[in-house]
């Protein structure tokens, strides 16, 4: 049976990813100096200028508009030429303390309980979801990992100087055939990217089919591919100056580019309490765990949580008929192996570590550039034990 399915990335200089990224530099500067930090940072930027609000409980001096501005800097909004500039734009500070009902619920609980640090509550309810597949050797959907070597690739190419031409903002896009549930061809793939006004429209399609599109994409999956390289003819005007951007805007570019279920809460901006974003890390975990063990060839993993409540209420996996086990010797599996409170996920996984700004952009999963703990598959010996 044949089946087409589309993924889209964008690049660090989106204005969504821009907030993404200064809510997560935020994050990383109060774990820094304090581990134990409280965090929900959310930023806005728009033509010249850029709001962090969020509530926050930190033993750390934080100055939030240096980071700001050197993030900005550093994704590249660094002339006038952009249309924004971490020099000139305004900045505005909303932080103000966590409140005291989300405490109770995270930290009040453990008195309550007279427990443990790891009966430590789930700073919210929710519920999230980790996958993991065989169509690529990161275990990740082909479509959304070919749309983020897209637009990592315009990245490298601009801050090389390679195309000095290109500018921060872009976005890339790709869609996969599939027969019998395996990918054989990329049917469509879109590139726009923002470029300096004097660049012809023909240089930048000659460009980025040779040094975005072919670089990148094997050359067997480009069969009668059709390409759509700035389909408007013009992409000058980009970045917060075209479009305002907010943190957590992309959550299907960060997770599997919509390959599967997504519970809805965005990453970035928040510490390892916020189950949004643990939870998710180790759903993700146990689902690649699971499949790099070959106890299935597509695994997708749901965990729910109530606020206040260590354990989780439920924990669900799916293999799609391609376990070797049932889905439910699986679940099993997964509870005899993994502790998934939060507090036991955060210590796991070394969620207090100020590790999450290069996770901003391109993806938190299937991340062959940087390492990253839940991407490890260091589970496997211990799941193979419980299910032989």
């Amino acid at each position: 049976m044949r089946k087409i399915f589309t993924s889209e990335s964008v690049t660090e200089g989106h204005p969504d990813k821009i907030c993404d990224a200064i809510s997560d530099a935020v994050l990383d500067a109060m774990l820094k100096d304090d581990p134990d930090s409280r965090v929900a940072c959310d930023t806005l930027v728009t033509t010249g200028l850029v709001v962090v609000a969020g509530e926050v409980r930190t033993k750390s001096y934080v100055d939030i508009e240096s980071i700001v501005r050197k993030t900005i800097k550093k994704i590249g909004y660094d002339d006038a030429d952009t249309g924004f500039d971490y020099q000139s734009c305004g900045v505005l500070i909303a932080i103000k303390p966590q409140s005291p009902d989300i405490a109770q619920g995270v930290d009040s609980a453990l008195e309550v309980r007279d427990s443990k640090e790891e009966d430590l509550g789930a700073g919210d309810q929710g519920m999230m979801y980790g996958f993991a597949c065989t169509e690529t050797e990161e275990l990740m959907p082909l479509p959304i990992s070919l749309a983020h070597r897209l637009t990592r690739q315009l990245a490298v190419l601009r801050k090389s100087g390679e195309l000095p031409y290109l500018r921060p903002d872009g976005k890339a896009q790709v869609t996969i055939e599939y027969n019998d549930g395996k990918p054989i061809a990329v049917k469509t793939v879109v590139v726009s990217t923002q470029h300096k006004n004097e660049i012809e429209q023909l240089q930048i399609e000659t460009d980025i089919k040779k040094h975005v599109i072919e670089a990148v994409i094997p050359a067997n999956l480009l069969q009668n591919t059709k390409y759509f390289v700035n389909p408007t003819g013009r992409f000058v005007i980009g970045g917060p100056q075209g479009d305002c951007g907010l943190t957590g805007r992309k959550i299907i570019v960060d997770t599997y580019g919509g390959y599967v279920r997504h519970g809805g809460g965005a990453f970035s901006g928040k510490d390892g309490t916020k189950v949004d974003r643990s939870a998710s890390y180790m759903a993700r975990y146990i689902a690649k765990n699971i499949v790099a063990a070959k106890l299935a060839t597509r695994c997708e993993v749901e965990l729910a949580y109530a606020i206040g409540v260590a354990n989780p209420l439920s924990v669900s996996v799916r293999t799609e008929g391609t376990g070797k086990i049932s889905d439910e010797k699986l679940e099993k599996a997964v509870l005899a192996v993994f502790d998934m409170r939060p507090w036991a996920i955060i210590k796991h996984l070394g969620l207090k570590a100020p590790i999450f700004r290069q996770t901003s952009a391109y993806g938190h999963f299937g991340r062959p550039d940087i390492d990253l703990p839940w991407e490890r598959t260091d589970m496997i010996d211990k799941l193979l034990a419980v299910t032989k």
